[in-house]
């Protein structure tokens, strides 16, 4: 939690600092919540939680199934009777995958907040007036998809981390590939979801 609020609030400060100056060469300021509003909820907040999540989690799920599979602790499981996949894979996947959409408001929120600070001490905005325009901007195309997507999300992460840790063979070596493979591979998965959401969003409101 506290990296994902770290990152969502500095990834508001960077894009408002980033982007303020081009808007004011065109005399669009006044469009600045608008434009960060949808663009934080609607892509970046989603798939920069997701990633951190990715990292964090994902690699700590293959490292800790890994060093329970190298151990024999997962067999020894299995030999008394007790299903491994049900106590330690089913657990994690719906862990992560109910509270990345979670992580991903606090992220949205803290991002919106270093967004605030930007124009209320480059452009004297108040709260009110910043987060009126942000609402304002927002449609139900730009939360639902993003919501939804931040399942999908959560249920890859957990689900490739359990794989890899689950499966993960070469002893002490096998741990540290399962944990980075974990991470590079639920990378990858999250653009190629992401891709596809946009894509069926953008199809479907088109309808």
């Amino acid at each position: 939690m506290f990296l994902v609020s770290l990152t969502g609030f500095i990834i508001g400060l960077v894009l408002t600092l980033q982007t303020r100056p081009t808007l004011l060469e065109f005399g669009a300021a006044s469009w600045m919540p608008s434009m960060v509003g949808v663009s934080i909820i609607r892509e970046i907040g989603p798939m920069i939680t997701a990633l951190v999540c990715a990292g964090k989690i994902g690699s700590s799920i293959g490292a800790e199934l890994g060093s329970m599979r190298v151990t024999e602790q997962i067999d020894a499981m299995e030999v008394s009777g007790t299903n491994p996949f049900k106590y330690l894979v089913v657990t994690r996947v719906l862990a992560i995958t109910l509270m990345l959409p979670l992580l991903v408001i606090i992220a949205d929120f803290l991002a919106l907040y270093g967004s605030f600070l930007v124009e209320y001490f480059k452009g004297n905005v108040s709260m009110q007036l910043y987060f009126n325009e942000v609402i304002d901007a927002l449609k139900f195309g730009d939360t639902f998809p993003a919501t939804i997507k931040s399942f999908f999300f959560g249920f890859t992460i957990g689900l490739v981390g359990c794989y890899k840790g689950f499966y993960s063979k070469k002893g002490t070596e096998g741990v540290g590939y399962a944990a980075n493979s974990a991470v590079v591979l639920s990378s990858i998965l999250l653009f190629i979801i992401d891709f596809i959401a946009v894509f069926i969003t953008d199809i479907f409101f088109e309808l």
